[in-house]
């Protein structure tokens, strides 16, 4: 029988707020018919405005939807109102053996076209192999353009110190242009950072200059750099690994419990509209932490959804670094399964969070951040804002990336007692994003 998920989860899947709300009309029993749940997916068909009820099917694996509504939302409202009907009312989706012929046809489809991709990753991959000369041209070609573009990135700034970081341009946004270069440079990452600069409080600014400057001129020497730093260097320009060659490596296989997911909504245009999703998880063998990164077009949450605080028995292949932390997830064997407060490694004090960080950084000067659990904090808020302490040292939670009330529900499941936490922490403080009850239940704290 497929694991029940927590309401939690299920909201979480949805692509804003309207979708959760009216899938929230839809948890009950009452417009549903037809329901039933078995070889990992869900179905009904539920009653709306026209004649003929929608088809609503769920694949729990991925997970994916199928409904014949007309919603260009994904999943639809019908979609998570038929998984809070399963999650909260298990009687009224009961098990059957075979899916309904309607729900199959279109798991049959689904699993049909998962094995014609896979098989043409693999003649693309073969068609990369049979010419690698060619390969090797189109790669030089893009490194040499990578470096002419650092390389002006690195006279932009410098030409910005000297004239003063204070110097107003008459320009709206002086670095947009700059990162146009970055972008015809084919250097994602150095755009990324200069659309930064205009966002950075001019307190940051200086640190910002110098750590983009720090990439460019990395990048200028990436092939003397030791190869686990030139790898960080080369993922932070914006060079990217295709999934199937990491998968195509060594995996680590381990029982990888789910600490917590934060979604970012779509701001803003161009590749910025896109909602990412970020899945941190810890090896229980290992002890080792893994990102998993999953992207949804507007009006679609990402696919790639796991319950938190479970745990999942998969292969990892991690993306190469010096402190390799992102993943792309493999094989899995088997449904999550519930687990309680992470367990070892303990979780650590402020004081030696910090110094965790202070390590990372050691290895990628680049990183904001890194996943820490916490274990044996109680959440303080007093005239300077929101503290974690354990007695002895304390952390300030980062206000920017942690809402109010956030830090309330925190607040209220603590109880002034000392809780296990789990969250980024960095040099502007640490963002909370998942709390364990004294029952050992986790709460999360992004929405």
């Amino acid at each position: 029988m497929e694991e029940r998920w927590s309401t939690e989860h299920v909201l979480s899947l949805a692509p804003d707020a309207p979708s959760r709300k009216a899938a929230g009309k839809l948890s009950a029993p009452a417009p549903w018919s037809g329901t039933g749940t078995g070889g990992g997916a869900l179905w009904g068909e539920c009653r709306g405005s026209g004649s003929t009820p929608y088809r609503t099917v769920v694949e729990l694996a991925t997970p994916a939807y199928r409904c014949s509504c007309p919603s260009r939302k994904f999943p639809c409202k019908h979609a998570l109102g038929l998984l809070l009907l399963w999650s909260g009312s298990p009687e009224a989706v009961p098990a059957a053996t075979e899916p309904a012929e309607w729900a199959a046809a279109w798991l049959t489809e689904r699993q049909e076209r998962a094995e014609q991709a896979a098989g043409q990753r693999a003649a693309k991959a073969q068609s990369a192999a049979a010419d690698p000369a060619a390969a090797r041209r189109r790669a030089e070609k893009r490194a040499a353009r990578v470096a002419a573009g650092a390389q002006e990135l690195r006279l932009r700034l410098t030409d910005r110190i000297r004239h003063g970081l204070a110097d107003a341009s008459s320009t709206p946004d002086p670095w947009e242009e700059v990162a146009a270069r970055m972008v015809d440079a084919q250097a994602p990452g150095l755009a990324t950072g200069v659309r930064e600069l205009s966002r950075a409080p001019q307190s940051d600014l200086l640190e910002e200059y110098a750590l983009l400057n720090l990439l460019a001129t990395a990048y200028g020497r990436v092939d003397d750099l030791p190869a686990p730093l030139g790898a960080t260097v080369r993922a932070r320009v914006g060079f990217t690994t295709d999934t199937a060659d990491l998968l195509s490596g060594p995996t680590v296989r381990d029982r990888w419990q789910v600490l917590g997911t934060r979604t970012a909504a779509p701001e803003g245009g161009g590749d910025e509209r896109l909602t990412t999703r970020r899945i941190w998880l810890r090896g229980a063998k290992t002890g080792r932490a893994a990102l998993l990164l999953a992207f949804g077009r507007p009006g679609r949450a990402p696919e790639l959804a796991l319950p938190t605080g479970h745990l999942l028995e998969a292969e990892l292949a991690f993306h190469p670094g010096a402190r390799p932390l992102r993943a792309a997830l493999g094989a899995r064997y088997g449904a999550p399964e519930p687990a309680g407060v992470p367990g070892a490694p303990a979780g650590l004090t402020p004081g030696e969070a910090m110094a965790e960080y202070g390590s990372a950084v050691a290895d990628d000067p680049w990183l904001e951040s890194w996943p820490t659990v916490l274990s044996g904090v109680v959440p303080v808020h007093d005239v300077d804002g929101w503290h974690l302490t354990d007695g002895r040292h304390a952390l300030p939670a980062r206000r920017a990336t942690t809402p109010e009330t956030a830090l309330w529900r925190l607040a209220a499941v603590s109880g002034g007692r000392p809780v296990t936490l789990f969250g980024e922490c960095g040099h502007r403080g640490f963002t909370p994003v998942t709390v364990w009850d004294e029952q050992g239940r986790p709460t999360g704290l992004t929405g």
